[in-house]
């Protein structure tokens, strides 16, 4: 097992990744106010793991409640918000039970925001079961629900207690979702680390057959950017915003098609490569930094262009986008292979451009 820190004062927490991580309850029980959890969890995750979790738990004396949600992103709602409100209020949960995410990013969202919000906050453990979520949606205290017209737009910043990314469940991850998780990985890469983005060049097949030693480093790499930018930048008022790489155009995509046609991983990689297009177009990058881009996606299974949304729709839906101010829009763009930035001076031509040329790739 490694461990590394949040470091954020009095609410620092540790990121524990390993395998067979979920049977350790000695990692948990420390972080508890009582020998109370409620583990929130959905249908898929359920029948695979929330009996090692709960069974580990409840030997040490926890009293366990489980809250079973159907899985998938159209779900990520006010009514399934609603129904772990309504569990914990059943079962009189205070405010020292402790509410345990397990699950992939759409669990950890929804149960981050019910554990910021019921009776004013509860504690708060992340346990990570896809690729994304532990690379990247489980750390730094971002937690929500989509709303219509937007993603992620009704939410909180709520820190976990503790991450706790046991990387052995990463082997029964369908393909598809182990594709989506990598864009995340290759973003970590492409705005902070140039070498790791070679070292996935070099190692991607190995990532996609799950072998645990590559997995094992990829999660490390992006879970100590992850950790340094949000230590840095909690609130993402500066540099914590070029995690959004690629997510301007990738959330349009997400909210243009209905949530749950594409994975989010798959509006990212899309998005990513319409901002690297962007880049090129505002004169950052080399059009070969771009082709290295789409390879790269291209070998982890991912879309590299958006899906047949109209350009001016994608730009009427990223208007909505959180980064916004005052109707104008801001883009994470690439200064070079391993480094960004947040750019609010895009001139409309390239964006025109960009948006035209990605619609009929």
């Amino acid at each position: 097992m490694q461990t590394l820190r949040v470091e954020l004062g009095e609410r620092a927490y540790a990121i524990h990744i390993g395998e067979r991580l979920l049977s350790r309850a000695e990692l948990i029980l420390p972080q508890l106010d009582l020998p109370r959890v409620a583990i929130v969890t959905n249908t898929t995750v359920a029948a695979l793991y929330l009996e090692p979790l709960a069974g580990a738990l409840g030997i040490r004396g926890v009293d366990v409640i489980s809250i079973v949600l159907e899985d998938g992103e159209r779900y990520k709602d006010w009514t399934t918000l609603n129904r772990i409100y309504d569990a914990l209020l059943e079962r009189r949960c205070d405010r020292k039970t402790t509410l345990i995410a397990l699950g992939g990013g759409v669990v950890g969202d929804l149960a981050g925001f019910a554990a910021a919000t019921f009776m004013r906050g509860i504690p708060f453990i992340q346990v990570p079961t896809t690729l994304l979520a532990q690379v990247d949606s489980s750390i730094g205290g971002k937690t929500g629900i989509n709303h219509p017209l937007g993603k992620n737009m009704i939410g909180a910043f709520y820190q976990p207690r503790l991450v706790l990314a046991d990387t052995a469940v990463l082997d029964t991850l369908p393909p598809r979702e182990l594709s989506a998780g990598m864009a995340e990985v290759i973003k970590h890469g492409l705005i902070r680390d140039g070498a790791f983005f070679a070292w996935l060049e070099q190692n991607m097949e190995k990532l996609l057959a799950c072998d645990r030693d590559a997995l094992a480093h990829a999660v490390h790499r992006c879970c100590e950017i992850k950790a340094a930018v949000v230590a840095e930048d909690e609130r993402e008022t500066g540099v914590r915003a070029l995690l959004n790489f690629g997510h301007t155009f990738g959330h349009a995509i997400e909210s243009g098609l209905g949530y749950g046609n594409w994975l989010h991983g798959e509006a990212v990689a899309a998005g990513m490569v319409m901002a690297a297009d962007l880049s090129r177009r505002t004169g950052l990058i080399a059009e070969a930094d771009v082709e290295r881009i789409i390879a790269l996606l291209k070998r982890a299974r991912l879309p590299t262009a958006p899906p047949d949304i109209a350009p001016e729709r994608l730009l009427e839906l990223m208007r909505v986008d959180k980064k916004a101010e005052r109707g104008k829009l801001h883009f994470v763009l690439l200064d070079a292979i391993g480094a960004a930035s947040v750019r609010a001076d895009v001139p409309a031509a390239p964006l025109q451009q960009a948006l035209a040329f990605s619609a009929a790739a």
